[in-house]
């Protein structure tokens, strides 16, 4: 196989179906197709919408990767596709096209962790200096909300800490809810925000005091923030008084934005590593990359930030942490895999095969 394989990568963990192409660390194409609009009316992702979705996408987006990358099938080196975690119904549609490719066209297949995509996604940013080891990860998606330290990208990943209820993106799409905005509710609460005070009201920091830190220094809690802004709207309507929207979206906002950056920061400063990745869907969040590069100038952290199309889930990132596994020395995955929903980040490849 070429130093700098071709590598397709399918990932289809939620309800995006992302299919893209990369020759080594070159992005050649990421295309990605979005059943978001589906969900709206449903205010959240419904999985069986999702998987369906991306039973209808998955052919077209294949082809217009391959038209943009300017190759073809045959030419390809290997498939690789996410295994998990994810939603099952969503996973089990690309494990099963991706199975299919590799199969019809006689190419290793390399199933691999959607988590660990995240950090893959920076490898393959243009013009960007290659990533330092060891670095530490916060990804934040609908989904997840991770802290990892990576120490090297194919074969050693260490959780931190993780959300213990909902994940920061779901936060967003709830609060957006209480406050009668459509979703997503991330870009809309970003929307709201933006003429608001986010010292107008001191919302709760999930697991922040003393005693939480002892056992989840770098753990995640936002449920309890979700219930103290609806808590706090129901005393203001009680009162007759009206719900002043900008500034509880910001006052939520900033509480959301000041675990995650703090947590982040404890962690390179516990480990003595000055690096910080961020990834994930809800780093299109502006708040959030403003703090985190204020906080972290002021430590002494560099933070690295993919592009904004490189944080949502896409194919490129899958296609990349496999390309770096090959490059590596790592063996293909065999077909005795599936769908994995709750795939633990310490697992980068799955079923890797025997020597």
């Amino acid at each position: 196989m070429s130093p700098e394989p071709l590598v397709l990568g399918i990932e289809t963990s939620c309800d995006e179906t992302g299919i893209g192409i990369v020759r080594g660390r070159t992005l050649l194409s990421n295309t990605i197709a979005s059943s978001m609009d589906e969900h709206a009316r449903y205010g959240g992702v419904v999985p069986e919408v999702a998987a369906r979705a991306h039973l209808e996408a998955l052919q077209p987006s294949i082809e217009a990767a391959l038209a943009e990358a300017q190759v073809r099938l045959e030419d390809l080196d290997a498939i690789a596709v996410t295994s998990g975690p994810g939603l099952a119904g969503a996973l089990m549609v690309g494990v099963g096209a991706a199975k299919g490719l590799a199969v019809s066209l006689g190419k290793p297949l390399y199933a691999v962790n959607h988590l660990v995509g995240h950090i893959a996604a920076d490898i393959v940013t243009p013009d960007s200096e290659p990533l330092e080891y060891p670095t530490i990860a916060l990804l934040v998606s609908g989904g997840h909300t991770s802290l990892l330290h990576v120490r090297d990208l194919t074969t050693d990943v260490e959780l931190l800490g993780e959300t213990i209820d909902d994940a920061a993106g779901e936060a967003f799409d709830k609060v957006a809810r209480l406050l009668s905005l459509p979703y997503p509710g991330g870009p809309e609460i970003d929307r709201a925000a933006a003429d608001g005070n986010p010292k107008a009201i001191r919302f709760p920091r999930g697991l922040s005091k003393a005693p939480d830190l002892v056992k989840h220094r770098y753990d995640f809690s936002f449920s309890g923030l979700k219930t103290a802004v609806a808590r706090w709207i129901e005393r203001c309507e009680a009162a007759g008084e009206p719900v002043p929207r900008a500034d509880v979206a910001a006052s939520f906002r900033e509480a959301v934005v000041d675990v995650l950056v703090t947590k982040a920061l404890a962690a390179c400063a516990d480990r003595g590593v000055p690096r910080l990745l961020l990834g994930g869907g809800v780093i299109a969040n502006r708040r959030l990359r403003e703090v985190a590069l204020a906080r972290a100038a002021e430590a002494g952290v560099t933070v690295r930030i993919p592009p904004l199309s490189l944080c949502t889930d896409n194919g490129a990132m899958i296609a990349a942490l496999a390309a770096d596994l090959i490059a590596s020395g790592r063996r293909p995955s065999t077909l005795e895999f599936g769908a994995d929903s709750t795939l633990p980040v310490t697992e980068i490849q799955i079923a890797e095969r025997a020597s």
